[in-house]
């Protein structure tokens, strides 16, 4: 079993590797720059985690793993729009429509919502591009909900705009590594908690979200339920989950 940061590097590789469609011209010099922001890969690096653990060989797992990196990464490039959450940097740099324009930055996301779901159909499993596509509708969903103001249960806004990109990202290894959907329950109940983890100590970091619902001590408290839900989930699983132990311990402990 490859450790979290081994598996960083081989996603980093990978997605460096990518040859996106031709037709895009000079549009993927803004995908390159979306893609290079810097980001921890947490959610590519859980779907090779979760195959490796059900018995995949890592290259089976990477094409699925870049296809969730690429969602979130178009998800993040529309988030920073002026229409939507109207920040002008992402991760210490300028946000793609500052640096490239708008209606560049608004292409550059839908080329790589596309180019994600290519990645999805190279494998000759439908369940694949499937999990990815319900996934995407259900994170769109929750942040439709979110910048209406339809907000009023948090918890679920929460659990469609962030956590089904988290069990997307377990069920995506789980078809890579060919685990039978009968099987599937308890790692999507991880991915769930995890996903949960991650959305409340963001919101702690920030302020906002379950940390301004609920006051810093009560999302603490939320967190570490989460993270104690993630242990005792991955304590059930008949595989070596040591990787994921590592995810959960690193999420639940991170400040930036």
């Amino acid at each position: 079993m490859r450790r979290a940061d081994e598996l960083r590097d081989a996603v980093e590789a990978y997605l460096g590797s990518l040859v996106f469609a031709p037709e895009l011209g000079r549009l993927e010099k803004t995908l390159r720059y979306a893609l290079d922001s810097g980001g921890k890969r947490v959610r590519p690096v859980l779907c090779l985690a979760v195959a490796e653990a059900s018995g995949a060989e890592l290259e089976a797992a990477l094409p699925a793993a870049a296809a969730i990196e690429l969602v979130h990464t178009f998800s993040l490039v529309h988030d920073d729009l002026p229409a939507l959450d109207d920040d002008d940097e992402r991760r210490g740099r300028p946000s793609a429509h500052v640096a490239h324009g708008e209606g560049v930055a608004l292409l550059a996301g839908d080329a790589l919502l596309v180019e994600a779901f290519r990645l999805a159909l190279a494998y000759e499993d439908p369940r694949v591009a499937r999990e990815l596509a319900d996934a995407t509708l259900g994170m769109i969903g929750g942040q439709h909900r979110d910048i209406t103001g339809d907000d009023g249960e948090l918890a679920e806004v929460e659990r469609l705009k962030t956590g089904r990109l988290f069990v997307a990202a377990v069920g995506l290894g789980l078809l890579a590594a060919g685990v039978p959907d009968r099987e599937h329950g308890g790692w999507r109940a991880f991915g769930e908690e995890l996903g949960l983890l991650f959305q409340v100590v963001d919101d702690i970091l920030d302020g906002d979200g379950f940390a301004e619902r609920l006051g810093e001590e009560g999302a603490r408290e939320l967190a570490d339920g989460a993270a104690k839900g993630a242990r005792a989930v991955l304590g059930g699983l008949a595989a070596d989950t040591s990787v994921l132990e590592e995810l959960v311990e690193g999420l639940a402990v991170r400040t930036s």
